[in-house]
């Protein structure tokens, strides 16, 4: 005859499954956060020597993807902020395009770059 467990250690066991469970998937995320932190870097270190026009595609990818993300936050959540904190970004990113290759170009791409990643940040966050 099987002996039962109380509740509470039941409940103990399976709230530390969820925490193991939990702390893997930070550590996937954060693996996968840097991974693709060296890919856009790879990529756009590659832009100058491909065809120009990988910037263009690049941003309208950017503005494509970072569109439906934002936009499924908002449905989701309900608040506008992110939304507009990453069409700024994407806004910024779009003007850099417009600049002549140099310094200028590149810091306006960063600047627009992290503000869009600070809107899916605020993003992530208002659905959790």
């Amino acid at each position: 005859m099987p002996v039962s467990l109380p509740l509470a250690r039941v409940w103990g066991n399976i709230d530390a499954r969820l925490d193991r469970i939990a702390i893997a998937v930070s550590g996937l995320c954060l693996v996968h956060c840097i991974a693709t932190t060296v890919l856009l870097t790879v990529l756009s270190s590659a832009g100058g020597l491909l065809n120009p026009a990988i910037h263009e595609i690049g941003l309208t990818l950017a503005i494509g993807m970072g569109t439906f993300a934002l936009i499924k936050g908002v449905m989701s959540h309900g608040y506008m902020a992110p939304a507009i904190v990453g069409a700024f970004g994407l806004g910024i990113m779009a003007g850099a395009l417009s600049l002549p290759h140099g310094d200028f170009e590149i810091f306006w791409t960063l600047v627009g770059v992290s503000v869009v990643a600070l809107g899916h940040d605020l993003n992530h966050r208002a659905s959790h």
